[in-house]
């Protein structure tokens, strides 16, 4: 008898997470034991209240657009987080999955993704359930996995949002450069609570160091006074300054508020890093005549398809692919992952690892990657990153002169079970 499939997925979307989703159900329709491919709208909640999108019914052209249509808007993210004390939404997971002959289960998503997947694994085995729960890894941030690289070198997302900033910074370099004589600094925040990957591409705009560019990641460690400086003397040698800082950067109380995960959710705060940093420049004045500007990119960052590595775009699809197959033939408990081979030019290899490791790790920005000063990188990040971003552009299909996404009809299962009210929603 067939099985069917739901995959799920959870957290900030990427340019490139469609294209995993695409990899699930093109993989999937090659095994004769695998029957319909359902999305839980909008994640686990989805799950939750029974909102299956048949995707095995959709149009061949929609699935085959999702490789260039950006973040989730196709069958939606959420971030709602199965928290253990709630046994009822465990339970309801189970029934759901039951309901609907589920016997696979693919997660797209991080850490918090990656344990959750584990934790529906370990339940439904002890329920009783044959179902393989399998991950596939997401983020921009670049923190899934281990500070050795050995779980995964890099995930899914952060190769187009290394190519987002690497693009960003070269334009408002050029830009500075015309305005400097009434605006001689320009900062600039990028996305990183608490790792400093993203801040840390702005130096793959200008790997050979020419543009007068500082980048302040969290791991930095610098105060206001210092970084203030810094920027001073750089204005002193160059006449001007392009600083990237992170959203994480330590600047003191910014009124950030979190999400359902805990996670500090900044672009929601009532001030930002880099208006502070500009307002403390302005306040104590600059050694170059004329002020300071600020510019703070939002949830472009991680949605911009224009700007997609087309590196990561093939690796996304690949890594979900790679997921359906490790969970035919190895069954549940893993995530698919990409490690980078040992060899003088840029070569990966697709394997798996274990979830339970993938759940309980969180990567580390290696502090021999920050420069002495702590206001920029190293060389060796830019021999991981470079390859990252690749050497094309995307192309994206048009229609009437704009882009032209995938676009789902709503072509959802019949619900076989009582309505459920998440316990998150209770609240």
């Amino acid at each position: 008898m067939k099985r069917n499939v739901i995959v799920s997925q959870s957290g900030g979307p990427t340019p490139v997470i469609n294209n995993s989703l695409r990899g699930v159900i093109d993989m999937c329709r090659s095994y004769d034991d695998i029957g319909t491919v359902y999305a839980g709208w909008h994640g686990v909640e989805g799950i939750l209240t029974e909102d299956l999108l048949d995707l095995s019914s959709q149009p061949e052209e929609e699935i085959a657009l999702l490789r260039t249509t950006p973040t989730a808007g196709s069958v939606g993210s959420c971030r709602y987080k199965l928290r253990k004390e709630n046994a009822g939404d465990f339970e309801r997971v189970i029934e759901v999955m039951r309901a609907h002959n589920v016997g696979y289960l693919f997660y797209i998503g991080g850490n918090d993704s990656m344990d959750t997947a584990n934790k529906i694994a370990e339940l439904a085995a002890g329920r009783g359930l044959d179902l393989v729960a399998t991950g596939v890894p997401k983020t921009i941030d670049n923190d899934v996995g281990d500070s050795e690289f050995k779980l995964i070198d890099h995930t899914p997302g952060y190769g187009s949002v290394a190519k987002y900033w690497a693009t960003a910074v070269q334009n408002a370099n050029e830009e500075n450069a015309g305005s400097c004589p009434s605006d001689p600094v320009l900062v600039l925040q990028a996305m990183g609570r608490k790792i400093g990957y993203i801040p840390a591409a702005a130096r793959l705009a200008d790997p050979h160091r020419e543009m007068p560019l500082l980048i302040y990641m969290t791991e930095s460690g610098l105060t206001l006074p210092e970084i203030a400086e810094d920027i001073n003397n750089l204005l002193v040698r160059r006449g001007r300054a392009v600083v990237v800082v992170s959203e994480g950067l330590d600047v003191g109380g910014i009124g950030e508020l979190k999400d359902s995960f805990g996670h500090t959710q900044f672009s929601a705060s009532q001030m930002t890093v880099s208006q502070i940093v500009v307002n403390y420049l302005n306040a104590n004045g600059l050694k170059a005549r004329g002020s300071a500007r600020g510019q703070v990119p939002g949830t472009d960052q991680r949605g911009n398809i224009n700007t997609a590595s087309v590196a990561d775009l093939d690796e996304a699809y690949i890594l979900g692919q790679k997921a359906v197959e490790i969970a035919v033939r190895s069954g549940g408990g893993y995530m698919s992952t990409v490690l980078r081979e040992d060899v003088p030019y840029y070569s990966v290899r697709y394997d798996k690892v274990p979830l339970g490791l993938v759940a309980n790790s969180e990567r580390s920005f290696p502090a021999a990657w920050l420069n002495e000063a702590r206001n920029d990188v190293t060389d060796d990040f830019i021999r991981y990153a470079k390859p990252l971003i690749g050497n094309d552009w995307v192309t994206v299909p048009l229609a009437d002169g704009i882009m032209r996404f995938a676009r789902f009809k709503p072509l959802f299962a019949e619900k076989k079970l009582p309505a459920y009210i998440p316990v998150g929603y209770r609240k």
